[in-house]
């Protein structure tokens, strides 16, 4: 079996971050694999009618550049350059196949969370991105509870 050479490790900023980016680092060195990390943003959309229409521009993009200095610091911990990060803004499961799609990857690593109840008949990222990947998909458990 032939190890994997292109990774696109995808983080949403949460302290769970962290660590799904160092063990992907970690699986990319032993195989010798590019990592890209890709946070992406996903826009709500505001009421039509509401006053605060104005602003959402300036909000969005410092949200984009407060990402973008995130996803830098963590791929400084984990010993990637600022070319191996990308923020993308979208539907973050469409961007996450695209980017896969984009970049050639084999491999995509991503968090999952354990779900019980009724949250089980939601359809979450790992999912979709799992059914509509052309590529192998690596979910991480992450933390059930958040960190303090």
């Amino acid at each position: 079996m032939a190890c994997y050479q292109q990774l696109l490790v995808a983080v949403d900023l949460s302290e769970d971050s962290r660590a799904i980016a160092a063990k992907s680092a970690e699986l990319a060195r032993l195989w010798g694999a590019r990592l890209r990390l890709l946070h992406v943003i996903e826009f709500v959309p505001v009421e039509p009618m509401s006053d605060a229409l104005v602003p959402v521009v300036q909000i969005d993009d410092q949200l984009i550049a407060r990402s973008r200095s995130q996803l830098a610091a963590l791929a400084v911990a984990v010993g990637l350059g600022a070319e191996d990060c990308q923020v993308a803004t979208g539907n973050v499961k469409a961007e996450i196949l695209r980017q896969a799609r984009a970049h050639k990857a084999d491999l995509i690593v991503l968090g999952c969370r354990e779900r019980h109840g009724l949250s089980i008949l939601v359809n979450l990222t790992e999912d979709t991105v799992l059914h509509g990947a052309a590529c192998d998909v690596l979910a991480m458990r992450v933390s059930k509870e958040p960190r303090a």
